[in-house]
């Protein structure tokens, strides 16, 4: 017996989120050759063109929790300054001065009652406005006071995240994230603390390597050995539904073995057994009766959810236990449940298209009066008190985390293989479409319905 889509499908679908199979969008067969990770000319069409069009995430609500509270954002070639007004609003601004062009803060974050430029104290308030200057009286044109304030860049905030986009002209966050925006709406996102956080600067792959290999799964039994253990991965057993908005979403049955690992029963249960223990469950009574623990565990939840301080009212069973996983373009992936989140995004590098910036988040919602959490994801016990901060180091420096390392060694190899003049391009089976997907909606930016090289 194996899982299959049907399985995704039939536990209580009134309930939750919408679970209803997009439908597919014809693609097109031309190849995603190299030069679209190497190329310069194409990076700075990228930059021109698709990153100073689309919605993308500086934050978390959570770092500016007071007034004065600020921290900065790297992008691309932007600096990004996030702060908290007087106000208690929230606003983006380019982190740069209006004098003559000098970058105002020059630190990651921290907390103070105005912005003061190093070069000649020009100084202004938490909501932009520039309040003072030396020698105010000399400047023949007028003072510049009220004037030449800093540049807001248009912000909003949604689920605990401090959106932005460069164009001021943009559509609302809302209609840009449907139909992921209206799947969201039930999970307790904005009350998860971030547990883990980590920056790896300048890796050396492009970006797009990034949301290509989080755009498909067909990697996972290779690259991830220990995911079979825990989820049925093969494709046969999940369902891709890939949106008008250029959004994707996987849908993976989870505390299910994959038929291949079916005969190795102890391995499966030490893999499942912290998460089982945690829900009162013993691992030793499944031996023999594997497939039976997905659907024990989402009864088992409901049972106890109240005892152990959660509400899964809302939520379909699958959503318990399967991994709902959404890619949003053009480069934000996520795996979510209703007790955590893993948040994963490539960002380009403001010079080198063969390099790249990547964060890896971890969000935790810790129920009422507990302070700790075994996270199945990150493979350990979470502690509320404990306040993560941002782990930033290039690759071999720093532990990326759990998992994740393995998808960073290949985006290294994966990138130098792209830059071989003997690589003519891709040959993906169905399950890849998402790739092609993601390249075509990339290509429609820049090209708008004349299509470009993909």
């Amino acid at each position: 017996m194996k899982s299959s889509k049907k399985d995704i499908v039939k536990s209580n679908p009134s309930m939750g989120v919408d679970i209803t199979k997009a439908p597919e969008p014809k693609l097109g067969n031309k190849p995603i050759l190299g030069d679209r990770y190497t190329s310069k000319e194409f990076m700075k069409l990228e930059w021109e063109r698709l990153w100073t069009k689309v919605w993308q995430v500086a934050g978390l609500e959570q770092q500016l929790e007071k007034p004065g509270d600020f921290f900065t954002f790297d992008f691309g070639p932007e600096n990004i300054l996030c702060v908290k007004g007087e106000d208690s609003n929230i606003r983006c601004f380019y982190n740069v001065c209006q004098h003559r062009g000098n970058q105002l803060v020059q630190i990651q974050e921290g907390n103070l009652e105005s912005f003061s430029c190093a070069y000649h104290a020009w100084k202004f308030g938490l909501d932009g406005k520039l309040n003072w200057v030396p020698d105010e009286e000399d400047f023949v044109q007028g003072s510049p006071c009220g004037k030449r304030n800093l540049i807001e860049i248009k912000s909003e905030v949604w689920q605990g995240f401090i959106w932005f986009n460069l164009d001021p002209q943009c559509d609302s966050l809302k209609n840009y994230l449907e139909p992921v925006m209206t799947h969201l709406e039930n999970y307790p996102i904005s009350e998860m603390k971030r547990t883990h956080w980590v920056t790896v600067e300048e890796g050396n792959w492009n970006w797009k390597c990034v949301q290509d290999n989080f755009n498909e799964s067909y990697h996972t039994p290779y690259v991830h050995p220990a995911l079979k253990y825990i989820a049925d991965e093969k494709y046969y057993a999940c369902q891709f539904d890939l949106y008008e908005s250029m959004h994707c979403r996987m849908l993976m049955p989870g505390f299910i073995p994959s038929k291949s690992v079916y005969d190795e029963e102890d391995k499966v249960l030490e893999s499942l057994g912290p998460h089982m223990e945690y829900w009162d469950m013993k691992p030793e009574d499944y031996k023999g009766k594997l497939l039976e623990i997905r659907g024990d565990i989402q009864k088992q939840k409901r049972n106890l959810a109240k005892n152990k301080g959660y509400d899964f009212a809302k939520f379909n069973d699958g959503q318990l236990t399967d991994h709902y996983h959404y890619t949003i373009f053009p480069n934000i992936s996520f795996s979510v449940k209703p007790d955590g989140m893993q948040w994963l995004r490539g960002t380009p590098h403001p010079t080198d298209p063969t390099k790249c910036f990547f964060d890896y988040w971890y969000l935790t919602w810790f129920p009422e009066n507990i302070k700790e959490y075994y996270s199945p994801m990150l493979g350990k016990m979470t502690d509320i008190s404990v306040k993560a901060k941002n782990v930033r180091g290039k690759v071999g420096e720093i532990d990326v985390g759990s998992g994740i390392e393995e998808d960073v060694a290949i985006w290294q190899s994966q990138q130098k293989g792209l830059s071989s003049r003997g690589y003519i391009g891709d040959c993906m089976p169905a399950q890849e479409n998402r790739i092609r997907f993601f390249h075509e909606n990339i290509d429609r930016y820049l090209f708008g319905d004349s299509g470009g090289d993909a």
